[in-house]
């Protein structure tokens, strides 16, 4: 297996999450399609919905993407606050562990501050501003294997 991409839904909201993820991440999208984009005879937008995302990508690192969609109205709202999963990220030093953890908790909710874990590594854990969950994680003894 290449990779596995996580991807993220919003409830309208997806472009100013991915604008402050990009500000931690950096890089560029690789990708923006909005719902207006879609739009014809056969599938009509609304005009509230028309400047939403229907995808957003955001490459980070070497071979990873972060990709995300704002969900219509129509289709109900995403529960913000479910806890049945979390992002990891794999960190290449402290310092850069320090550096996502420190960016991306910003305005969220720590639930793990970041430091040295019972385990050997370095990490920490938290809820962004936007209710999605993260583990950030450097391991000096990693050998390319989870």
């Amino acid at each position: 297996m290449r990779t596995i991409n996580p991807w993220i839904n919003f409830n309208g909201n997806a472009e100013e999450a991915f604008t402050f993820y990009k500000s931690v991440f950096g890089g560029e999208f690789a990708k923006i399609i909005r719902f207006k984009d879609l739009a014809s005879a056969e599938f009509p937008i609304a005009a509230n919905e028309a400047d939403k995302l229907m995808h957003i990508a955001l490459p980070i690192g070497k071979q990873n993407v972060l990709i995300a969609n704002d969900v219509p109205e129509f289709m109900g709202r995403v529960n913000e606050n479910e806890n049945r999963s979390k992002i990891v990220v794999a960190a290449e030093s402290r310092e850069e562990a320090d550096k996502i953890f420190n960016g991306l908790s910003a305005g969220g909710e720590v639930e793990g501050p970041i430091g040295d874990s019972p385990w050997g590594t370095y990490a920490g854990m938290f809820r962004d501003k936007y209710g999605i969950e993260w583990i950030v994680e450097f391991d000096p003894n990693y050998n390319g294997q989870v």
